[in-house]
């Protein structure tokens, strides 16, 4: 039985994901990382992590490179496909990081990082 893959997405000199993979390091989690500057965000996985957390969350709004926006491709984001199209065209406006755990068909996805949500989760996929 092979260990379930922890899969992290986000941009690698984000401090978030920075302090997200030193965690998953120090408990001694393998972990896969895609970088969304130099992979682009997956086309496939999207709609996958919109449908488990909510575009809303996923969409930071709170975020640097949303504020930075024009004022008018802020107001075209009014629902699930104009914040698809947005993200696809602006990884930076992803809530970072997006993690996989255990894989999309048998896992959870998390956005943001959280040591104490995370704990459980950890302990799930090493159970697995």
């Amino acid at each position: 039985m092979s260990t379930p893959t922890i899969i992290v997405y986000g941009i690698s000199n984000c401090d978030t994901v920075k302090k997200a993979r030193a965690w998953l390091q120090e408990q001694g989690l393998a972990y896969q990382f895609h970088d969304f500057k130099k992979q682009g965000v997956p086309a496939e996985r999207l709609p996958a992590w919109m449908a488990a957390v909510g575009w809303e969350k996923l969409l930071n709004r709170q975020g640097t490179s949303w504020r930075r926006l024009d004022a008018a491709v802020q107001a075209r984001v009014q629902d699930a496909a104009s914040a698809a199209a947005l993200m696809r065209e602006q990884p930076s406006v992803i809530k970072r990081p997006v993690v996989e755990w255990g894989g999309m068909a048998t896992g959870q996805v998390t956005v943001g990082f959280k040591p104490d949500a995370w704990n459980d989760l950890a302990r799930d996929v090493s159970n697995r």
